[in-house]
């Protein structure tokens, strides 16, 4: 597991509570750390899924030394439910979520997600689709600003995208860090000291894998897949991720603010809810996390339960 460290472990196996006999799904695989940890908390099955094939390689180490309790499929976790269908499973006790991208990925130059490394502008988790030289070099100014302003939360959205545009112009932009010195030439220093670019890669890199697409998805299949007494455990790194966690666990657990009064939503009937929060707000790594990993400084920890029976469910 070198090279990764799994943020919040304690409290996302804490959450989960593995028990022996269980079957549990680990949808971002990554280095391992979450699924390894489960699987040493009990005598449970666990099936992880990544759509890196990177990480699925990697994973045949861990896959052999827990042999015929560790299985990897390699997809996108939003298509859990069909992947898992595919080799016969159906029904799940836990199921943890770690969002966003990996340690591996952003450490690796080759893999383009990161500005402190120069590589190929690509960004992709898997290995097809669109690069994020596709979308630099592909959409014009306004496409692009609106990527940067809505994924990345860039406020200077339309200076950069107006720089990137003009620089194309001269010659394509295929690299991490040209596309990181353009951005550079048009922001001042951030005063948190975050580097000018941070937010123009998220967004790319969002857009390109289809972050938060893939995050809708997976938690209504998710709690398709969970029975009774069923935990899911989601880790989210910024406020796009963790906003849709939120919301979806707040309309699961029937705690999502009521419709207005003139909103015809109103006059449905009321269901009741199939889940109830384990976590009564998102939960933060600890001050000495922090300072062995800083990359978990702006970690959030939001679970939730099946309700056994409609009747069990708490006001």
């Amino acid at each position: 597991m070198s090279g990764h460290l799994p943020v919040m472990v304690g409290e996302v196996v804490a959450q989960i509570v593995p028990m022996d006999g269980g079957v549990y799904l680990d949808g971002t695989f990554g280095g391992g750390g979450y699924t390894q940890a489960i699987l040493e908390a009990a005598r449970c099955t666990v099936w992880a899924i990544d759509r890196d094939p990177e990480a699925i390689q990697r994973g045949a180490v861990l896959a052999a030394r827990y042999s015929g309790r560790l299985h990897l499929l390699q997809g996108e976790f939003g298509d859990m439910v069909a992947l898992l269908a595919s080799a016969g499973v159906t029904s799940l006790n836990g199921i943890v979520l770690d969002l966003g991208v990996s340690s591996y990925q952003l450490d690796d130059p080759a893999r383009g997600f990161s500005f402190r490394f120069d590589g190929p502008l690509d960004m992709r988790m898997g290995n097809h689709g669109q690069t994020a030289a596709d979308l630099v070099n592909g959409l014009n100014e306004r496409e692009l600003a609106d990527v940067l302003y809505e994924l990345g939360e860039e406020r200077a959205s339309r200076r950069i995208a107006k720089a990137i545009v003009a620089a194309r112009q001269q010659a394509a932009i295929t690299t991490t860090g040209r596309l990181a010195a353009i951005i550079r030439s048009v922001l001042p220093p951030d005063r948190s000291g975050h580097d000018p670019a941070t937010r123009s890669f998220q967004a790319l890199r969002i857009c390109v894998n289809d972050e938060l697409g893939q995050i809708e998805r997976a938690l209504t299949q998710g709690m398709q897949l969970l029975g009774p007494n069923g935990r899911m455990v989601v880790v989210s790194f910024h406020s796009l991720e963790d906003r849709i966690v939120k919301r979806v666990m707040a309309e699961a657990t029937g705690r999502a603010p009521a419709p207005s009064r003139h909103d015809p939503r109103g006059l449905l009937e009321s269901r009741q809810p199939r889940f109830q929060k384990l976590t009564a707000r998102a939960m933060r790594p600890t001050d000495t996390e922090v300072l062995q990993n800083p990359r978990s400084r702006s970690a959030r920890l939001r679970a939730m339960q099946r309700i056994a029976s409609p009747e069990a469910a708490t006001p």
